[in-house]
């Protein structure tokens, strides 16, 4: 929301400097963005006058001036037809920043002749379109001093810091000057200035009707629509102060019929439209778009509609969006004649809807859909019609009305004691009753207060708003810190189990090399549909694009889709991960949090280095680094092979306890990469953190995290033939199994099939590793142990292999 100083004393009496009036509003709730002072990019810039000004010599078109800076003379060359001796001139030096440009201003030669600077045009400075000749400051302005004085006297420059003030989605009140004019003066920094708005008398019936055609389930898209004819006006340029007015805004003029709306909205925050009368087809009628039907907007791009959109229709099209943007076909243009003005107030969650969906963005959407005041429709419609008559001249008919004004606010009980116990600042009562009347609040004092909100304060609906509005207006820097009170002198966990499974599985992998994504929840329902979802229950009702509709069942099409659009522009070799949702079906207990992570691509190519990076093995030693961070020990859980179908079927694996999968890992499935149009390998692991138990508490003394052996630890090699179909991770199992206070590990380092081995069997080596913690072990004790080992084994089918 920009509005200028002068603008803002419109409405508000008070002498206040633009810093205090940044300082207040950031303090009551109205954060300014920025202060800009108009004058600030002219700083470099002086008052120069010309003292020669000759015929260049290799030019007919140019002359060479002699410009004195107060010091000393610089010759410059000038193509400006008013170049002549004894007129004062804006003067840029060689270094000065040209406003135009963007660029320093450098010492040249033109036709032969050097030129060390430049007197400039109002184009050149931003003050304006002219650039036929350079300016000419009053005859008094003073040779060498600083320009933006002499410009604001010649009338070139307001003297008008502009405000750019963030308005939170909740205050659509204060997305005008007369609202942001109100909230200081209820924070005791000027007078607001009221003036009645006076109707404007009609002087024929309305020849246009205007009718509300909307459904039981769909009336309070509009609740209320008012409009007026206008005939006979004259359409051009907007009065110059009204165009220097919006431009001080970043508002573009346009004509004398469009200002004055423009003008109304940035003013008193209340958007209108008209329409070219002559190009209407029959009377006006408010209602829902027909689903495909189309619009031709005024930014000259055609909408299509459909049921969710209201619409303002002739009685043959829909003429605009209502609330939104109005009708290329219908607008007004130099050759009006005839105009019908709307004002109406509209649903803002039905505006802020077809606003993201059209992708539109405009000042009325803006304002609709912060919501605007219901009350203020008419009066808004007069003052408009107080603004064409006066620019553009012409006759106003009746006001013409379809509904009513919707119901006022409902009482709300508020006790004052809740200001201190809920602000934490003590107010006085009658304190607090100027406050919320300066507010426009109607307060009726009974014991407790009976307060009514005004009508352009939709957000307003309990007690603790009002708290709110007191807080703030009282002020928010009177607020004491007061520090929370705690028994011990070591504060109490604040993390659940749950936040620290979760921070331990973040930096778990990001130590591993991956790079962190943050990405939507939904996805589209092909994507879905290939990793378990897809189904109707996971349907998004109202999805926030049309390739976002379903709720994703896991998270890697989330991070295949990233892997994707970086391998299309050449990062193929990629780590990323991300921990957030992931959905079984569409209810809320469905919902589980997943840490879920790829890796893409190849391996670097390198003379020492060989393999692919992106393979199984890699990622699951990510996942069992990840998973003994989370548990805060080794990983005993068995894994299994086989996983989802979204995974390749023979290189993919399971992690479980009991019942309840905990991890699954892999290669993923050709068929899913070729869906993502990614070409290169992908491998990656998904940890579903609330399936971990939590490690259970034993009490008494904390056991050292590790403590060593004093015994020489000992290791043994066994090959064993075993069926091909049984899993080495089983022979590990059983193998560990024989004697757990001795064995520390057993790895697999070979697995062979072939010459040697009978078919259908294979041949699995493993090393064991065994660690003695109370005293060195015999031969004896050794070879029982290892006899032990071949006997798990053995339950399994398993031989040893001479």
């Amino acid at each position: 929301m920009k509005f200028t100083l002068s603008w803002l004393k419109e409405h508000l009496d008070t002498d206040a400097s633009a810093a205090e009036i940044g300082a207040r509003l950031t303090s009551i709730g109205l954060e300014v963005e920025s202060i800009t002072d108009p004058g600030a990019g002219l700083k470099d810039f002086i008052v120069g006058e010309v003292v020669t000004a000759e015929k260049h010599p290799n030019a007919d078109k140019l002359r060479l001036c002699t410009v004195s800076d107060g010091k000393d003379s610089l010759q410059i060359v000038c193509g400006a037809p008013n170049a002549r001796a004894g007129i004062k001139v804006v003067l840029a030096r060689p270094g000065t920043v040209i406003p135009a440009t963007g660029d320093a201003l450098k010492l040249g030669t033109i036709r032969g002749v050097e030129s060390r600077g430049m007197m400039c045009s109002a184009r050149e400075l931003l003050l304006g379109e002219d650039h036929d000749g350079i300016i000419e400051l009053k005859p008094g302005a003073k040779v060498g001093a600083p320009v933006v004085a002499a410009l604001v006297e010649a009338g070139l420059l307001a003297d008008d810091p502009l405000f750019d003030v963030s308005i939170t989605p909740n205050r659509g009140d204060a997305a005008s000057v007369f609202g942001i004019a109100r909230d200081l003066a209820a924070s005791g920094l000027g007078k607001l200035k009221t003036e009645k708005v006076q109707p404007v008398a009609g002087e024929f019936p309305s020849p246009k009707t205007i009718t509300l055609d909307f459904t039981p389930e769909n009336r309070d898209a509009c609740p209320i629509f008012a409009g007026r004819l206008i005939r006979g006006v004259k359409n051009g340029p907007a009065p110059q102060w009204v165009q220097d007015r919006l431009k001080s805004v970043g508002m573009k003029s346009i004509s004398a019929l469009v200002d004055a709306t423009n003008l109304i909205a940035q003013d008193r925050g209340r958007p209108l439209h008209v329409f070219d009368a002559d190009k209407l087809s029959g009377n006006l009628h408010a209602r829902m778009a027909e689903d495909h039907e189309q619009v031709l907007a005024l930014d000259d791009k055609t909408y299509v509609l459909d049921r969710e959109t209201i619409v303002i229709a002739d009685d043959s099209y829909a003429r605009g969006i209502a609330g939104i943007m109005g009708g290329l076909d219908t607008g007004s243009f130099e050759d009006t004649k005839n105009v019908f003005l709307e004002s109406a107030w509209f649903d803002p969650a039905r505006i802020a809807r077809t606003g993201r969906k059209q992708a539109i963005i405009s000042d009325a959407r803006y304002r609709f859909e912060r919501g605007v005041d219901p009350q203020f429709v008419l009066p808004g419609l007069e003052l408009c019609t107080q603004l064409i008559l006066e620019w553009c001249g012409g006759e106003a008919s009746d006001v013409v009305i379809a509904s009513a004004l919707p119901p006022p606010h409902k009482p709300i009980t508020f006790d004052p004691a809740l200001v201190q116990s809920f602000g934490g600042i003590v107010v006085p009562r009658e304190k607090i009753i100027t406050i919320l009347q300066d507010l426009g609040f109607v307060v009726e004092d009974h014991g407790t207060l009976q307060v009514v909100p005004p009508s352009w304060r939709h957000d307003v609906d309990g007690p603790a708003d009002l708290v709110e509005e007191v807080v703030r207006i009282y002020g928010l820097s009177d607020v004491p810190s007061v520090p929370m009170t705690r028994g011990n002198a070591v504060a109490a966990p604040v993390l659940s189990k749950a936040q620290r499974r979760t921070r331990a599985a973040r930096r778990a992998i990001a130590s591993r090399g991956f790079n962190e994504c943050v990405t939507f929840s939904f996805i589209a329902r092909d994507q879905a549909a290939l990793f378990g979802g897809g189904d109707d229950a996971r349907q998004l009702s109202n999805p926030i694009a049309s390739d976002l509709d379903a709720l994703r069942p896991s998270i890697l099409p989330s991070l295949l889709a990233a892997a994707a659009r970086n391998a299309a522009r050449g990062f193929a070799n990629l780590q990323l991960f991300e921990i957030g949702a992931a959905f079984d079906s569409g209810t809320p207990e469905a919902q589980k949090t997943v840490a879920a992570a790829i890796r893409t691509g190849h391996a670097e190519r390198h003379w020492q280095k060989g393999g692919d990076e992106s393979g199984l093995f890699t990622v699951k030693a990510d996942l069992l680094a990840a998973l003994e961070a989370i548990t805060g020990a080794p990983m005993s859980a068995p894994i299994t092979q086989g996983a989802p179908g979204w995974y390749h079927p023979g290189r993919s694996g399971t992690i479980a306890m009991g019942p309840k999968v905990i991890a699954q890992f892999g290669e993923l499935h050709p068929k899913v990469l070729a869906a993502f149009d990614l070409k290169v390998p992908a491998a990656g692991f998904e940890i579903f953190l609330d399936a971990i138990p939590d490690a259970k508490s034993k009490g008494g003394k904390a056991k050292p995290l590790f403590a060593p052996s004093p015994f020489q630890a000992i290791e043994r090699d066994f090959a064993f033939v075993v069926d091909t179909k049984l899993a080495a991770g089983e022979i590990v199992k059983a193998v560990k199994q024989a004697d757990r206070a001795l064995i520390d590990t057993v790895t697999v380092f070979d697995v062979y099939e072939g010459k040697g081995v009978p078919e259908g069997k294979k041949s699995v080596a493993v090393a064991v590793r065994i660690q003695p913690k109370d005293a060195t072990l015999t031969e004896a004790e050794i070879e029982a142990l290892a006899q032990k080992i071949v006997a798990a084994a053995v339950n399994l089918g398993a031989t040893l292999r001479s």
